[in-house]
């Protein structure tokens, strides 16, 4: 079962393809440019870019994995298979992608931020929207049926999961502008919300999902399948955003400790005035 069910999604990949050609294409052009050579061997500079150029090749890969193997052939049939899948392409897949930081060597960091960059909390309503949006029962079931929906959702998952990243994570050449603080507030919110997705398939005592045929549910009903699910999008989305807020938290009290301790060496670096005068006055 797990080795047979390969599918050739060729839209999958077409897009994975045309993504890491231009993607490593760019990464050979970035450094030759920048002298290191085509391999960047033996410089700091070099080795830097080919660590997040891993990275980014990681993240597609493991994007073109949850659609075109064994994941992408049992999410038609099972919603737990699907909840999964959503967390892979939507959520895992995007972080490694924007910590790869491909921007520059795709020749998208040249202009200005993106505009939703000083808009942190619209960013993450947005992606939370997309995310959450397709786990109605309509669009859910709509996106089994039809092969086009199907894609379109899929399409949403990496762009919310890209945007959201991006209002969390420092990508190359692009940078924060809101505190680590209130990143780790726009994460804890993304996870109540995840939470409260989960709870309502967990606790639900109704079937929600009607387009996934009870034939194939030899072990467990549709309705544990649906709770199955819930549980794993409550408890998925919880590893990828503790790692981030233990890195934000890290990141906050070592700017705190910088703050500090300028402050420290501006008081000591200060002339303190003398209580006394300085000449003696005559009255």
């Amino acid at each position: 079962m797990a080795f047979g069910h390969w599918s050739a999604s060729w839209p999958a990949l077409i897009a994975y393809v045309l993504a890491a050609g231009w993607h490593l294409a760019g990464l050979r052009r970035l450094l030759a440019a920048n002298g290191t050579g085509p391999n960047g061997a033996g410089t700091p500079a070099g080795r830097g870019l080919r660590r997040e150029a891993a990275l980014c090749q990681l993240g597609l890969l493991l994007v073109l994995l949850a659609l075109v193997s064994p994941v992408g052939y049992f999410a038609s049939l099972y919603i737990w298979v699907r909840a999964l899948q959503m967390l892979l392409v939507g959520v895992v897949g995007p972080g490694l992608i924007v910590l790869g930081a491909p921007w520059t060597a795709l020749g998208l960091g040249a202009g200005k931020q993106p505009w939703l960059m000083s808009r942190p909390t619209l960013a993450v309503v947005a992606a939370n929207v997309l995310w959450i949006g397709w786990q109605i029962p309509v669009l859910f079931d709509a996106a089994r049926a039809n092969s086009a929906a199907g894609l379109a959702e899929h399409l949403s998952y990496l762009v919310a999961g890209l945007l959201f990243w991006l209002q969390m994570i420092s990508s190359r050449p692009y940078s924060q502008r809101v505190t680590p603080i209130r990143r780790v507030t726009l994460l804890v919110g993304t996870v109540a919300a995840f939470t409260v997705l989960g709870m309502v398939l967990v606790f639900g005592s109704n079937v929600f999902y009607f387009g996934f045929p009870a034939s194939a549910h030899h072990v467990m009903s549709v309705l544990s399948d649906q709770q199955l699910a819930g549980a794993v999008l409550w408890m998925g989305i919880l590893p990828p955003m503790m790692v981030v807020a233990v890195a934000l938290m890290m990141e906050w009290l070592r700017d705190e400790e910088s703050a500090d301790l300028s402050a420290g060496l501006d008081r000591l670096l200060t002339p303190r005035r003398n209580g006394w005068p300085s000449r003696p006055v005559i009255r």
